[in-house]
């Protein structure tokens, strides 16, 4: 451990390599992340299925190269498909724990992250997939920096997303319509707003981010049945740390874990590396739960 990281000092470009790579691969998360946000921001829902979601994107765009379809096109196949899935999963499930005790949602999407789990295992088999995108790589400091463009693909979707995602929610009908939901659910039936339709849109569009997000990870990376819980505390972690309004603290807070991990990758080993993600998630649930308390303490 103690050599690896001696190696990031003694060889900047190694260290540039590391924490690049680590902030294009979080360019996915953000994209996983943005849906949570909505989400948790709109339904009031902890989308424990998320992870799962992702997952079956990557699989979407594996089965369409496998019928001759372009890699490429496979992202934007994979979001119209899981827009699609993501509606249908909300008629069948969500809808019965909207408004109701946030852990009853964490239960039920729960349930459909295992059920998921195991439908994918089932047709898919438990082994590791992924989609060779043949875009090649960009080399610097030769060859000791090397950049994946795909990963750069995803670094620029996430950047466009955030940007179509901010631009929607404040211009587009429906995105005032989200926002107003989100703000007072009651007030906006009041207004007319047809707030079922609302929520079934906004789970529907979280799907389709998961999508896109679960194509990017199937080139840039690899799939597999069990692979949903990293990518769910992933997203978990952003929102907690961006918050469920803010979509320029998303991309930074999920460009940040990226890095992060990379780097925990490195100098403890990628068999290290989910486990750093996991003592992370419980170091920010404590600093949050200490920080709320200081402020209640501050406010008596």
């Amino acid at each position: 451990m103690l050599d690896n990281l001696s190696l990031l000092f003694e060889f900047p470009p190694v260290a540039l390599d590391v924490v690049l790579n680590g902030l294009l691969i979080g360019a996915i998360f953000a994209l996983a992340a943005y849906g949570m946000a909505l989400v948790w921001g709109v339904l009031n829902i902890v989308n424990v299925v998320q992870g799962e979601l992702v997952v079956l994107g990557g699989y979407i765009t594996f089965v369409a190269v496998q019928w001759g379809v372009p890699p490429l096109a496979g992202l934007p196949l994979s979001s119209a498909v899981m827009f699609c899935v993501g509606w249908l999963i909300y008629k069948a499930v969500i809808f019965r724990v909207v408004d109701r005790d946030i852990f009853i949602s964490i239960l039920a999407t729960f349930g459909l992250s295992i059920l998921i789990q195991q439908l994918a295992n089932a047709v898919f088999g438990s082994d590791v997939r992924t989609v060779d995108a043949d875009l090649g790589s960009i080399y610097f400091f030769d060859g000791m920096v090397t950049l994946s463009v795909v990963k750069l693909l995803a670094f620029v979707l996430a950047l466009g997303a955030g940007a179509a995602l901010w631009f929607f929610l404040g211009k587009a009908r429906l995105g005032q319509a989200i926002r107003a939901t989100a703000q007072n659910p009651r007030a906006a039936r009041i207004l007319g707003i047809d707030t079922d339709r609302v929520f079934a849109a906004t789970y529907a569009l979280n799907a389709a981010l998961c999508g896109a997000a679960g194509s990017l990870a199937v080139m840039a990376w690899t799939i597999h049945p069990y692979l949903g819980l990293p990518y769910t505390i992933r997203s978990f972690m952003v929102v907690v740390v961006a918050g469920v309004g803010n979509v320029g603290a998303v991309i930074a807070a999920g460009l940040g874990l990226g890095a992060l991990e990379n780097v925990a990758g490195f100098v403890l080993g990628v068999e290290f590396q989910i486990a750093f993600v996991f003592a992370l998630m419980v170091a920010i649930l404590v600093w949050r739960s200490i920080r709320a308390a200081r402020k209640r303490s501050h406010l008596e």
